[in-house]
């Protein structure tokens, strides 16, 4: 795998060791006489244009020396901005999610696939010209040229993402380069990855003890497990910072689960008035972010500095895993999505010192419930849905401006801003609104944001108290008054989800609070059930129709809530949190 910097890039490489291939990853320059061995090569995607100063390239050698090269979404794009007489276009509009793909013309690379197919998109540039001797196999209705050839010299390249579980067909498409194009065979079984992470714990550890800071997620939780298989009881320790930001139960949950776990080598630190007094009048997701990373670094200061957890005999571990690191801009080229709590400056300075281990930095959240399946933890932790280490402060949205809806072509468009991933960049714009839900909105959401540069997140009304039209901003920042609201309103869609049995058929149910709505009830409540494997990617999942009016029924009689919105969005172009 060459790394452009696309936020897919090991999620690409994981899909080829899930098919029994091993793959790994270097930087996308690396010479070309280096990769002369492998079987195989594959370009990543990335958020650069090729024609920008100092964009990710390749050494064009590597399309000469016979082994057989796949270009994914960048990287089709480079491959015909480097191979003579290709070039590249900027799009008239980008495409962000789900597209019709047609295929052309038959190849290696295509058989067995259909040839009208549903895949995933995220891009604005385009190759509007292949190089000299290659054929155009498929095309989508904004992409005359979505996928070339040429067959006879091994060489690929397609606009779409293969990786993801969104695209019809995508291991198939793998498979046919990895075992009928590159020739590799089935001999790599990711079951190892366990023995391999105790081996690099005690390596990374090298006799000292382990301090985790849990949260009572999936990841920490087989972290922590992991480091107690690796090394005992004796020489890991965990403390559960209590944030004042957690869900309701969240705190008590933990506490017996680790208590079970640990025994005494486990304790409960109440945080809640330092969380809560950093974040007062914070605005802005990233400087949310920030704060609650560094006031993690200063907690843990405190709770290390409490006993002898700061001499040379202790190092720090955590749950931090692949999306963690790519949407943190912690590959090569990787644009900064949203900064990840234990990705903040004070943990890149244990990471320089040597003081941390992170069981698994290399595996997705799927993988990761895998590794907790195998080594014995119950199915009441591993099927725990997400849950952000910033907790509820990233889905209580704040704002310092007080304005009306806005009226755009017949449209209403809400004055909130929110996070978006669109061509692997970062984005943060406004939120379109209909002013009605319905099953087939969803299928016009990512049309709309592709046609509409200033929002990233298209929502529907489902219900509400005053018409669409009269929705404002309201001033205001992360208070108790506010987590309580949106802790009762999470609440109550949990129960709701869990009873009914629709929990089960998703992956993550974020709930949002959104400051915005009318005198006396400043807040709107935003539904946001989601399918994925990984978190890489997401599709919006509609909801049965009863279960919907008896949520939005309780919800709408929590007080301060103007209404209920329905969030339609894929990802990208929206990403799973809000914030």
């Amino acid at each position: 795998m060459l790394d452009a910097g696309g936020q897919y890039c090991h999620l690409i490489a994981r899909r080829v060791r899930e098919m029994g291939v091993y793959a790994d990853v270097q930087p996308s320059e690396t010479d070309g006489y280096k990769l002369a061995d492998r079987r195989g090569i594959i370009i990543s995607g990335g958020p650069a244009s090729v024609y920008e100063p100092g964009s990710p390239t390749a050494d064009p050698e590597i399309f000469s020396l016979g082994v057989p090269v796949l270009g994914i979404c960048y990287g089709m794009q480079l491959m015909a901005h480097l191979i003579p007489g290709g070039k590249v276009t900027k799009g008239v509009k980008g495409e962000y999610g789900l597209a019709t793909l047609k295929v052309t013309a038959q190849d290696r690379l295509f058989d067995n696939f259909q040839a009208v197919s549903e895949v995933w998109m995220s891009h604005r540039d385009r190759v509007g010209q292949p190089p000299e001797d290659f054929e155009i196999t498929a095309t989508t209705e904004a992409c005359p040229v979505a996928a070339i050839a040429n067959d006879w010299r091994n060489l690929f390249g397609i606009q779409f993402h293969p990786e993801v579980v969104h695209t019809q067909g995508g291991k198939i498409l793998l498979g046919n380069f990895l075992f009928g194009i590159a020739g590799c065979t089935q001999d790599w079984d990711p079951t190892r990855q366990i023995e391999d992470i105790e081996d690099e714990i005690r390596r990374t550890a090298r006799g000292r003890k382990v301090f985790f800071f849990a949260s009572g997620g999936v990841d920490s939780t087989v972290a922590f497990s992991l480091c107690l298989k690796a090394l005992g009881k004796e020489r890991v320790h965990a403390a559960y910072v209590d944030t004042g930001l957690m869900r309701e139960g969240e705190s008590e949950f933990v506490r017996e689960v680790f208590t079970r776990m640990a025994g005494d080598s486990f304790e409960v630190v109440d945080a809640r008035a330092e969380f809560l007094s950093k974040l007062a009048g914070v605005v802005e997701p990233e400087a949310k972010r920030k704060i609650i990373g560094e006031e993690f670094v200063a907690v843990q200061q405190r709770v290390l500095e409490s006993g002898h957890f700061l001499d040379s005999a202790w190092i720090l571990g955590q749950g931090t895993i692949y999306p963690d690191t790519i949407e943190s801009g912690g590959t090569a080229k990787a644009e900064v999505i949203k900064t990840h709590h234990n990705r903040v400056a004070g943990i890149q300075k244990l990471i320089e010192e040597g003081r941390l281990v992170e069981p698994l930095a290399q595996l997705y959240k799927d993988e990761v419930r895998q590794v907790g399946r195998t080594i014995g933890l119950p199915d009441e932790l591993l099927d725990r849905h997400p849950f952000p280490g910033p907790g509820l402060a990233i889905r209580c949205l704040c704002t310092n401006k007080a304005e009306a809806a806005i009226k755009v072509d017949g449209e209403v468009v809400l004055p909130v801003l929110s996070v978006g991933v669109q061509g692997d960049s970062r984005t943060y714009r406004l939120t379109l609104a209909l002013d009605q839900y319905s099953e087939a909105a969803f299928a016009t959401a990512t049309e709309s944001i592709n046609l509409n540069q200033e929002v990233n997140r298209v929502v529907a009304l489902v219900a509400g108290k005053l018409p669409l039209s009269e929705f404002r901003s309201t001033v205001s920042a992360i208070d108790q008054v506010r987590l309580e609201r949106l802790r009762r309103c999470d609440a109550i869609v949990r129960r709701l989800s869990t009873d009914s049995g629709f929990e089960e058929k998703i992956w993550q149910f974020p709930v949002v609070l959104l400051p915005c709505g009318g005198e006396g009830i400043p807040d709107s409540v935003v539904l946001r059930p989601i399918d994925s494997v990984d978190g890489m990617t997401a599709k919006a999942v509609p909801m049965p129709e009863v279960l919907l009016r008896q949520m939005t029924e309780e919800l709408l009689a929590v007080p301060g809530i103007a209404a209920v919105f329905f969030d339609l969005t894929n990802k990208p172009p929206a990403t799973i949190e809000w914030e």
